[in-house]
């Protein structure tokens, strides 16, 4: 052999060792017929076995809940795929700002998954992408992208957008954490079309994904870095409007931003049309004025207008379409371009 692996022993949450009559043994035949095959293998990888590796019921549990986590993700990915077919991808070009900053986090996840696995470093794959799927994806972007999802044209390009990166991720993720998941991730498989899965019978005949470097962009994430940090006060904000009892749902809220500084007004102008999205608010307002301090000032207050029963946002005005409650415009349009007739 070429290279040698060793790990510590097996032993409790308290770090002791496994015995009978202390009565902290875990039959791993028991955690199957509970939790399943792929818990007891995640909680192998989640394990850094340069040291003794702790298990317990408590343990188990706390493994089971990223499971689930990861598994969601695959869940969601796969409902909002079910009518996008390779025809319907995008160029990179054609996306929209936030997508490009997916596919950046996906090429830099995968860059960072396989040398982990190289050096033998499962706990940090583990770690990698469970933190992506639930940072990265689910506290954020498949957070964002619901209402384009759901309230756009089926083939509008704002949606074939977002149906273009959510299958790169897919793909990619399925066989990143193939090794690990082995019965998810062919689960998974087994729902692509052919056209998806390379005519390949099963994930683990498939090759690792390869980071495409003409999709790393350090600028734009730089950007989004500072957008996150934004929409991270702003959601602080909006859970405290909510205990006031000011909002419920956040579409109920309208933020209200203050700029501290010339430059960060300029930044906050540029992206303004897109941070309500981001926010996942109803309306998003820039105060001409700059307050000097040391970051930017934020106030909620209910949105103004009506709620549309379409998209749920809070909008100034709705109209009236053929068969259907009065919605906003935008609402209005998909509807007419699906094959309703508009009223007024």
């Amino acid at each position: 052999y070429e290279a040698v692996l060793t790990h510590g022993f097996i032993v409790d949450e308290e770090g002791r060792k496994m015995s009978k009559s202390l009565g902290n043994v875990v039959d791993p035949l028991e955690v199957i017929r509970e939790m399943g095959a792929d818990v007891i293998r995640l909680w192998v990888a989640s394990s850094d076995y340069s040291s003794d590796i702790a298990v317990s019921p408590e343990i188990l549990k706390r493994v089971a809940e990223a499971y689930r986590r990861i598994r969601n993700t695959f869940r969601f990915l796969l409902g909002n795929l079910y009518d996008f077919e390779k025809k319907d991808v995008l160029p990179y070009d054609e996306l929209e700002e936030i997508d490009q900053w997916a596919l950046h986090r996906l090429q830099e996840l995968i860059e960072s998954v396989k040398k982990h696995y190289e050096e033998f470093r499962f706990h940090l794959v583990f770690r990698e992408i469970h933190n992506f799927c639930s940072t990265d994806m689910s506290s954020f972007y498949l957070d964002v992208l619901k209402d384009r999802l759901y309230t756009e044209a089926p083939s509008s390009r704002k949606r074939r957008s977002a149906q273009t990166v959510l299958s790169e991720i897919l793909q990619a993720l399925c066989k990143l954490i193939a090794p690990i998941l082995v019965f998810t991730t062919e689960e998974v498989w087994e729902q692509l079309s052919d056209e998806w899965r390379e005519n390949l019978v099963s994930v683990h005949l498939a090759d690792f994904p390869k980071a495409q470097k003409e999709y790393l962009n350090y600028p734009l994430a730089e950007k989004w870095d500072r957008i996150l940090e934004l929409r991270k006060m702003v959601l602080k904000s909006l859970e405290d409007a909510r205990k006031d009892r000011v909002i419920g749902d956040s579409l109920e809220a309208k933020v209200i931003l203050t700029p501290s500084s010339e430059s960060e007004k300029d930044f906050l102008e540029e992206v303004l049309p897109f941070l309500s999205d981001v926010f996942v608010v109803s309306q998003v307002e820039l105060k001409a004025e700059v307050v000097k301090g040391e970051e930017v000032g934020i106030e909620v207050a209910r949105a103004s207008g009506v709620k549309c029963p379409r998209c749920w946002k809070y909008v100034q005005e709705v109209v009236g379409v053929s068969g259907s409650e009065k919605v906003c415009r935008r609402c209005a349009e998909v509807m007419s371009k699906t094959g309703m007739k508009e009223e007024g």
